[in-house]
C-alpha cells in the first residue's frame, strides 16, 4: 500500500492501512509529490512557449520525486523526498 500512495495517495486512507505508520508516512509524501505535481501543471500553462522547457524540466523533476518514493516505499525506507519530503513530514492525515 505504500506504493500505491504514490500513484493515487488518497487509496491507502481507504483501507485498513490507514492505520500502519509507515504506510501513513508514504501517503503524506505522495500528497506532497501530488501538490507538487499539480504546482507544476499549473506553471507549464501560464508560461509561454519560450518557457515551455522550464516547465517540462519541472515535470521530469516530479517523475524522477515518484520514482525515489517508489523504491523508498518498496525497500521499507522511511526517507524524505529530496526538496519536498521535508514539507510532507508537517502534513497532519
Amino acid at each position: 500500500m505504500a506504493i500505491v500512495a504514490y500513484i493515487l495517495f488518497f487509496v491507502p486512507l481507504l483501507t485498513e492501512a490507514k492505520n500502519d505508520p509507515f504506510v501513513k508516512y508514504h501517503v503524506k509524501q505522495g500528497l506532497s509529490l501530488f501538490i507538487c505535481g499539480v504546482a507544476v501543471s499549473f506553471l507549464s500553462g501560464i508560461l509561454s512557449w519560450f518557457f515551455r522547457w522550464i516547465s517540462s524540466l519541472l515535470s521530469f523533476g516530479v517523475f524522477i520525486l515518484f520514482i525515489i518514493g517508489v523504491i523508498n516505499a518498496s525497500k521499507g525506507e522511511e526517507k524524505p523526498l529530496p526538496l519536498i519530503g521535508k514539507f510532507a513530514e508537517k502534513l497532519k492525515i
